[in-house]
Order: C-alpha cells, then structure tokens, then sequence
C-alpha cells in the first residue's frame, strides 16, 4: 500500500490503521506479556503513527510501518518499566488472551498451515512466560524474525543494528527460550483439543467442582508446576501443588459451579462460588491448563478481576437446585 499519509485525514488514517489492530495488540501482547499493556502500547502507536504519518514514504507496507512503531512503542516501555520475573520465576504481570479476540487473526491464516501453528504456539502461555525473561532487545528480534518472519536487514533497520548483531541477538534469545521452556516442543503445546484431551478437562473440571483433592491430584503430572498470577508463587511437582492447594482451603470448599471456555488456546475452566448474600455464584477463579501426554503438566490460576475481559457471566444465578 502506497497511500500518501500527506493526502489522508484522520477519520481515514483511523480506519487504514484500524484494520491492523488486533495484530498489533498480539504482538504487543507478546513482546509485554500483559494485555493492558497491550491495549495502552496499540493506542500509543496509532497516536505516533498519526503524528508522523508524513513520514511514512511507502517503501514498505502501512502495516509494516506500523509494526516499527509498536515495536519501538514496546521498547521504549520497557526502557522505563522493565518488570522482572520472580525469584521463582514466575511473570507476576502475565495476563490471559481470550481465544474470542485470537479468532480474530484467524481468517487471514487460514490458507497457511504454517502461519496458524505459529500463531497459536507463541501465544500459549508457557511461550510468553518464556520470552518474557529475555532482555527486550533480543525479545523483539526473536519476534520479528521467528514469529512474524520478518528479514534479518529489516529487524537490522528497525533496531539500528548491523545483520550481524541481529543474527547474534536471534541465537542468543533462542538459546534463552530453551532454557525456559519445556524441554520438549510437544511438552508446551497440546495443537487441537482432542476427544481424550476434552474428557480430561471435563474430569478436572467435575472433581474441582466436587473439591475431590485426591481425584484432581491423580490428573496431574509428577512435575506439574502451578502459579497465580500477580500473586507470587511456583509450586512445581504434584506433592507441591496439591499441598498448597490444601493449606487454602481448595479441600473445604463448598458449592462451587464452573463454565468451560479458552484461553491463548488453552483450555480453561473459570469457577464461581455461591454468595448467600447475593444469592448466586460470583466469580473465583479461572485455571488456564497445558495437557501433555494424557495428564495436566501446568495450571496457571487467575483472579476473578480477568473475568469481564474474557467475555464470562458477571454471575451464575441458582439453578433451583440449590
């Protein structure tokens, strides 16, 4: 697209930049790991972008350019706020995607397998906590050129680096992701949900409801590893977990009511429990699973503040049941 942003007024720039916006906001999402940070960084870009629209020349696409912004936008936040994880290792600041806005992206992905394999392992949550513990630099490098497939020059002009130091800065950020992920690559993504993988969920699911502690327990992988962001806290092993989870109060809990969604494609189970005097069931929880090899290798537990954004029920009202 050769528009000449010279020639263009504002409620026309928004609507060329609007078209962009779900894309920008994932990439920032992955480049922040946080989605209101995303959200402030998208608008941030599309303010600097109006302002220097007169700088774009089209030598490359709009949305290309508006991809060096957001990248810079991302860059210049962590200059001044650069959150670091947990001594545990943990990303107190991690926040969940809902899949509704991730269908978003999808249309335009789907002639290309590739692309949506890609899309859909970088924005499951073991990808960001994993990139989030590189430095922001090599971060946007792996992002460009791993996740959007962008050429070595182009990261180079956009970083101000020479193809050697963006080369080098890709190895190194790809050696870091090693470290923190899992081992293996089917070990932090599960692809589509199967028939075996939706009865586990629903397993999980009923026992959690039941608070069955022993028949949760015996879903969960030896080295599982649990975490509940912003709260500090990585428990990894079964014994670890389930004993956190005890002392609580998992095992003492009454009445709860759950509803199946997903999440950075994920499966995700969001729990509600009864409140006498509202008389219903209000938000409590919601596990975000990673399932490997029949069994739950990590749960990660968010607070009912993430419910409105995931599009879930503000309440459940009884049943009649109750």
């Amino acid at each position: 697209m050769d528009t000449d942003m010279r020639l263009v007024d504002e409620s026309a720039f928004s609507g060329l930049a609007e078209r962009h916006r779900r894309e920008l906001h994932v990439h920032c999402y992955r480049m922040l790991g946080s989605f209101e940070d995303a959200e402030d960084t998208v608008q941030e870009t599309f303010l600097r972008a109006w302002r220097r629209r007169e700088t774009f020349e089209g030598r490359s696409t709009f949305r290309a350019w508006l991809y060096r912004i957001a990248t810079n936008a991302c860059l210049d936040l962590l200059a001044k706020r650069r959150p670091e994880p947990a001594t545990g290792g943990e990303v107190l600041w991690l926040q969940p995607y809902p899949d509704r806005l991730l269908d978003e992206l999808a249309a335009g992905e789907a002639d290309e397998p590739e692309a949506v394999a890609v899309a859909r392992e970088t924005t499951e949550l073991a990808y960001l906590v994993a990139v989030q513990h590189l430095a922001p630099r090599p971060r946007a490098v792996l992002i460009l050129r791993d996740v959007l497939g962008w050429p070595a020059k182009d990261v180079a002009e956009l970083l101000g680096d020479s193809v050697n130091s963006v080369n080098s800065a890709l190895q190194r950020a790809r050696a870091g992701m090693r470290e923190h992920l899992p081992a293996e690559r089917q070990d932090w993504t599960g692809g589509e949900e199967d028939a075996a993988t939706r009865d586990l969920v629903r397993r999980y699911t009923d026992a959690s409801v039941a608070t069955d502690v022993k028949s949760v327990a015996a879903l969960l992988r030896e080295d599982v590893r649990f975490s509940m962001p912003p709260t500090p806290g990585l428990y990894v092993g079964r014994d670890a977990v389930v004993s956190n989870w005890i002392g609580e109060g998992f095992g003492t809990m009454e009445r709860l009511r759950s509803v199946l969604t997903s999440v950075n494609r994920q499966p995700a189970i969001a729990f509600y429990d009864w409140r006498e005097q509202e008389g219903a069931y209000l938000p409590l929880t919601i596990d975000v699973l990673r399932i490997t090899g029949g069994a739950i290798a990590e749960i990660v537990t968010f607070h009912e503040d993430q419910f409105p954004r995931l599009g879930l029920p503000e309440r459940l009202p009884t049943d009649g049941t109750e």
